[in-house]
Parts: structure tokens; sequence; C-alpha cells
């Protein structure tokens, strides 16, 4: 939906652009009224090429260095210079926006819940032993997060306070729902932040220094079920386990990625400016 936008409004402006230029075709398609209607959208049709191969021609022209450029073109150069900007200009700003992510922080930390914030205050949790590498290099795994392999999984890289809010949410999604989770990728590096986007806005929207995996400050979890690990939420028990583990984390006072337009079921981050290694924002 994001790209279509753009695209339909360069469509749009290439037909008006038509219409202008060629009276005969506005004829055509305002004189049959309503009764035309299929034959109005033939014709949109058609000028939509047209559109297209003349914006085709004038590329050629330009890519070639011709000079033999008609002469009511260049009389009319302002007007199709404007014209080009017109059809040109606001989608490319669009698409181009839409790539930033901007790094901020909610303007009040939301506290955990009382029971889970006696938790915090009352115990120490330790990380789980790592497991094996070949719970992350099954076909499953490979096909949904592919770069996983080298992803760091050291809890001592996150910050300390998120990494307490999360051991805590591990401990009681066992506890209370019976889920092992398993963290696929805490701390991120600014390089591997930009190998990341480099993959697409599918896999990441964030350029370097930009996520708060940078800051130890977010994680991205699934879940161990007989051995193996399981991340697509396309499975109903995931599914299931990705909402509890949710509902505990927002408990926790994190943000949970489930909630995200573009929805990121296991990934979880602490907004919390205090966190950040040197004071950064």
């Amino acid at each position: 939906m994001l790209f279509a936008a753009p695209v339909a409004y360069f469509a749009l402006v290439c037909i008006g652009l038509v219409l202008i230029r060629y009276p005969a075709r506005r004829r055509t398609v305002f004189a049959g009224g309503s009764a035309r209607i299929h034959g109005f959208i033939n014709t949109l049709q058609g000028m939509f090429r047209a559109a297209i191969r003349l914006v085709a021609t004038g590329l050629g022209f330009v890519r070639d260095g011709s000079a033999g450029i008609s002469i009511p073109l260049i009389e009319n150069r302002p007007i199709v210079i404007s014209a080009i900007a017109l059809a040109l200009l606001p989608p490319l700003a669009v698409l181009a926006l839409s790539q930033r992510t901007i790094f901020e922080f909610a303007p009040d930390d939301a506290p955990p819940d009382r029971k889970i914030a006696a938790l915090l205050a009352g115990e120490h949790l330790t990380p789980p032993p790592p497991l094996p590498p070949a719970v992350f290099a099954t076909t499953e795994v490979e096909m949904l997060r592919p770069s996983i392999g080298t992803a760091s999984r050291d809890w001592n890289l996150l910050d300390g306070e998120f990494r307490q809010r999360l051991l805590t949410v591990f401990k009681l999604l066992e506890e209370q729902h019976g889920y092992q989770a398993v963290l696929l990728e805490g701390y991120r590096s600014p390089e591997r932040q930009a190998e990341l986007l480099l993959r697409g806005p599918s896999v990441t929207q964030a350029a370097p220094n930009m996520s708060y995996h940078q800051h130890g400050l977010a994680a991205d979890v699934a879940f161990l079920r007989d051995g193996r690990l399981v991340i697509s939420e396309r499975d109903p028990w995931a599914m299931r386990g990705y909402e509890r583990y949710g509902a505990l984390a927002e408990a926790a006072g994190l943000t949970w990625g489930g909630r995200w337009k573009m929805m990121d079921f296991g990934h979880v981050e602490l907004h919390h400016r205090e966190a950040l290694p040197d004071g950064r924002s």
C-alpha cells in the first residue's frame, strides 16, 4: 500500500498530462458520459500506455543527448520541466521519507506491573545457558531468518535493566504458560544493522545507530518446542505464545512489536532514556 499510492499518483499525473496535450483524447473521454464507462476505462488504459511511451521517449532523448527534439517541445521547455517535476518529485519524496526510522523515546517510561516490579526488586535472574548452534541452523530458521546464525545472543551485551525485565518475562512465560522462550538476537552492531538494512524494509527500516538493538535495549525472541526452534506466527501454538509473551512484556514495561503497523511479534524493546550508554538519544 505504501508503494501503491505514489505509483497511482504518477499514473494520474501522466493521464492528466496526456489529456492536456491531446484535446482529441479529452473529447473521447468525456463524450460518452456514464453510458460509456467501459470505453472510458479502455481509453484510460490506452492513455496510460501512451504516457509511458511518452516518458520513455523523453528519457531516450535525454540519454542519447539528441539534438533533434521537436520545436514545440523546446518552446514549452518550462512547462515540460514543471510537468516532469509534478509527476516525479512527490512520489519520490514519499518513498524516500517512508524509509526513515527516527530513533526516539516515549515521553514517559511505562512502569512495570506491580507484581513484576516486585519480582524485579527482589530477585536477580541469571541468563540461561546458550543453546547449541545447530538449533539456529534448521531449514525453517534459515528460511525465516537467514542471517540469524551470525546474530549476537550474548546476554551480557544487553542493558542491565532491560536484561532483568526480559529474563523475568521468560521466567513467567514458562511458569504460567509452559513456553520456553529463546533469545534470537540481542545486541546488534552498527555494521550488522547496515547489512540488514540493505535486505529491505521487510527486515528492518532502521539505519545504523537508529535501532534499540545498537544500545542493548532490544531483543528478538522465539520459542523452543521439542528441541526445535519455532519462529513463524503461522504456527497456532507459536502465535498463542507470542500473544502471551507480548502481554507479559508489556506488563514488564517493555514495548512489544506485535502492536506495530509492521508487526514483529518476537521483538521487544525498552524505551528508557537513562539506560542509554553515554547519555545518547
